[in-house]
């Protein structure tokens, strides 16, 4: 008797679907937590949507910066505009419920898209440290080297690149390619999300992280580098050709472009170091990371793409004029194309 009362009082674990054996299990956050996160990710999600729209608007708009720096800003603004108006949605739907109700087929594009979007961002950003090195490093050398035909060819690899990589690792299932383990233990109604073999979490974060930030590392290392030789040498010159007042400015120029590099690299680690970190060791630990951590650096991530109009835009005083423009209305003036930023 007393062994019947015990089973009876046993409660069934929480699934996603509670009419189906084969359901994942449900996390059930208390109410005033689901609504808080609800708009803490709405919140991420309508800022990255408004600062890259700024971002396209301003670059299409002002024909002072048609310029091919500025195509790449535009190229990374708009894959950022993406992963705020279409991969964030869902994925605040499937944080916060820890289930997935969309169905199979649009987890499958909503993933891809994720990895796509994503991937392109990162490579953008890789490009524009490119853009900036032959600015900074070798002037006269720019128009040759970073033509508007090679800008445009880089950005359609970047793109074609990283659709291949998103598609080919969640329709082709190349990420999971023939591992038992996942099929016998993660695949259940209700679960989406990205998990890898072995082999998946070495080459795929080889070529869409670790490769493009050793790439901007090294490239934004020399701008430093050379950016300080510039300025020393500028302020070892006969002190009557070089006033004080111009070495405190050429110093003023010298730290603000520090601390732009600075920022520029650490948000860019930040954000994605601990999903990529965790998606590589998480196969050779038997996949015991926790979902709930995943979650949360998937999130870091997508905050990349909030933060890029932030660090690649308002650093910039013609963008932030241009800004004043849009925001003021000022662009359904007539000739409002022609304005001087700068």
């Amino acid at each position: 008797m007393d062994n019947i009362i015990s089973l009876d009082s046993l409660e069934e674990p929480l699934r996603c679907f509670s009419s189906l054996n084969t359901s994942c299990l449900k996390i059930d956050y208390p109410l005033h937590v689901r609504v808080l996160l609800y708009i803490l990710f709405s919140t991420s999600s309508l800022l990255t949507i408004f600062g890259n729209l700024l971002v396209i608007i301003t670059v299409v708009h002002f024909r002072q910066l048609h310029t091919s720096t500025n195509y790449l800003i535009l190229s990374l603004a708009v894959a950022d505009l993406l992963v705020g108006g279409i991969v964030m949605p869902p994925s605040m739907i499937r944080s916060v419920e820890t289930c997935w109700y969309l169905g199979n087929t649009f987890c499958k594009i909503h993933t891809s898209l994720d990895v796509t979007l994503c991937t392109a961002s990162i490579f953008n950003l890789c490009i524009i440290s490119l853009d900036r090195y032959y600015v900074v490093c070798h002037p006269l050398l720019y128009h040759s080297k970073m033509t508007p035909t090679a800008i445009r060819l880089m950005i359609i690899v970047c793109w074609g690149f990283s659709s291949a990589i998103g598609s080919g690792m969640i329709f082709l299932e190349l990420n999971i390619l023939g591992n038992e383990f996942y099929y016998n233990n993660f695949l259940c109604e209700g679960a989406c999300m990205i998990l890898q073999d072995k082999a998946a979490a070495v080459l795929f974060p080889m070529f869409c992280f670790y490769i493009p930030a050793v790439i901007m590392l090294c490239v934004y290392g020399k701008i430093f580098c050379t950016a300080q030789r510039q300025a020393r040498a500028i302020q070892s010159t006969d002190s009557q050709m070089t006033t004080a007042k111009e070495k405190a400015s050429v110093s003023k120029l010298e730290k603000k472009a520090t601390k732009t590099l600075a920022i520029i690299m650490g948000v860019f680690l930040t954000s994605w170091l601990p999903f990529i970190v965790c998606n590589c060791f998480n196969p050779f630990i038997g996949y015991s990371i926790p979902p709930i951590l995943f979650d949360l650096f998937f999130w870091c991530g997508y905050l990349n793409s909030m933060s890029n109009p932030i660090v690649y835009a308002f650093f910039y005083s013609w963008f932030r004029h241009a800004f004043r423009v849009i925001l003021s209305g000022g662009i359904f003036r007539a000739n409002s194309s022609h304005t001087r930023l700068f």
